[in-house]
């Protein structure tokens, strides 16, 4: 099951939050330090860890210029399974909105258990775009 964010609206451009998204080594500016440790990032992967949760390792499995950007998580290294897509539309060149759906790849009830957290997950990742400046 696919669990979708609102649709956020950024003032920056399409293109400076794709050329963002597209290296995970921006991602560091933006991971709540006080919930996240064992950072490590390439330009398509990153690994860490979250507690209670567990590790993580990501990679970037698809990208269409300006408008998506597919996350999956690497079986072999993540406690979870799950795949990411953000989706990027250009409203005009200070306008676009953007959405975040989430599947988690756990079993009902698993999942009945955490739909509440990822739906928090999905909204912050959209209210974090919301208000970064990625002209810096």
């Amino acid at each position: 099951m696919k669990i979708e964010s609102r649709i956020g609206k950024s003032s920056s451009s399409d293109q400076q939050i794709y050329g963002f998204l597209t290296d995970f080594n921006n991602f560091s500016r933006i991971v709540p330090q006080d919930r996240v440790s064992q950072w490590e990032s390439s330009t398509e992967q990153c690994s860490f860890r979250v507690d209670p949760v567990g590790k993580a390792t990501l990679k970037i499995v698809e990208k269409k210029p300006c408008s998506l950007v597919k996350i999956a998580s690497v079986p072999e290294f993540s406690t979870y399974n799950f795949t990411i897509w953000i989706q990027l539309k250009r409203v005009n060149e200070q306008d676009t909105r953007v959405k975040v759906t989430i599947e988690p790849h756990v079993n009902r009830f698993l999942l009945s258990m955490i739909r509440s957290q990822l739906k928090q997950l999905v909204d912050g990742i959209v209210d974090q775009i919301e208000t970064f400046h990625f002209d810096q």
